[in-house]
């Protein structure tokens, strides 16, 4: 069984094309199980009408990215952001300074590799991937 944590960056980067998309692309794919917290979707759309504002992106490429996103997120795995969650993201983490949101991802990831025990990071940021190794989380 194979379970993936996709992290914010990492679905931006499949989402906008940017570098290391077919990698992400990939790794979602072929993952048994795809996890990740809210937090995920909220930080994406937040992104993308960023993306809008600045001009980058037009309305209807922005409406097709959300579909694009909605379709593959309707099979993951969704974690709230819990009061557990909340403690977890509240820990020392090996590789600080952690940014609040960083710290959510990972406490998010360490409470889902309870369930799944095979779970790995799927990341393009460093802090995370840093934390992540440290924490046994590949």
């Amino acid at each position: 069984m194979s379970t993936l944590y996709a992290e914010s960056s990492a679905v931006l980067a499949w989402l906008l094309g940017e570098s290391g998309s077919s990698e992400a692309m990939r790794r979602i794919n072929e993952a048994e199980t795809v996890v990740t917290s809210v937090l995920t979707l909220l930080e994406t759309e937040r992104a993308l009408i960023r993306a809008e504002n600045q001009g980058l992106l037009g309305a209807a490429e922005s409406q097709k990215l959300r579909g694009m996103l909605a379709r593959a997120a309707g099979s993951w795995v969704l974690m709230e952001i819990s009061e557990d969650v909340l403690r977890g993201a509240g820990r020392v983490f090996p590789a600080e300074p952690v940014r609040t949101l960083d710290a959510l991802h990972l406490a998010t990831a360490l409470l889902f590799i309870q369930a799944f025990p095979d779970l790995r990071m799927l990341t393009f940021d460093q802090r995370i991937d840093a934390n992540s190794r440290a924490l046994g989380i590949l």
